[in-house]
């Protein structure tokens, strides 16, 4: 199944008209990768305080939605790209040290659409922060290769 057609499957709806963003590009192409920011959770708070993991990996999942749909407006299709890197920010207390579960949410999202073995198999980095902007519990920025 394409990566198009297991996204649909999910549930994924793909927004036709582009949310610009009027200071920054969401989703920048330069030769075959593309750059997508930071995309934020709407879940605010802090894991190992207010915000579970199990809540954490939901608001990563919903990030990785985000970040489809932004790439999607510049590739044009999911069947197009192979997933590179993904940089998770997790929210977290001092002592927070399961960052990498909350960003498993993104992970396995990816992996679902793209492939564990194939398109869907990238690099990762999952670190913990003191803050993110607004209070957001996550943040993931990634970077995605024209096949």
């Amino acid at each position: 199944m394409s990566a198009e057609a297991k996204a649909k499957t999910l549930g994924i709806v793909f927004e036709s008209a582009p949310a610009q963003k009027p200071y920054l590009n969401m989703c920048s192409r330069s030769g075959n990768l593309y750059f997508l920011s930071g995309h934020v959770s709407t879940l605010k708070g802090k894991l190992g305080a207010d915000v579970t993991v199990e809540q954490g990996y939901g608001a990563a999942h919903e990030v990785a939605v985000k970040l489809l749909q932004s790439l999607r407006r510049v590739a044009g299709s999911l069947d197009a790209v192979r997933v590179v890197k993904l940089l998770g920010c997790v929210n977290g207390t001092p002592d927070f040290i399961e960052q990498h579960l909350v960003i498993n949410g993104a992970s396995d999202l990816l992996h679902e659409i793209f492939g564990k073995d194939g398109d869907g198999y990238h690099a990762r980095s999952a670190v913990g922060f003191a803050s993110l902007p607004t209070g957001v519990a996550v943040e993931i920025e990634a970077i995605f290769e024209a096949k």
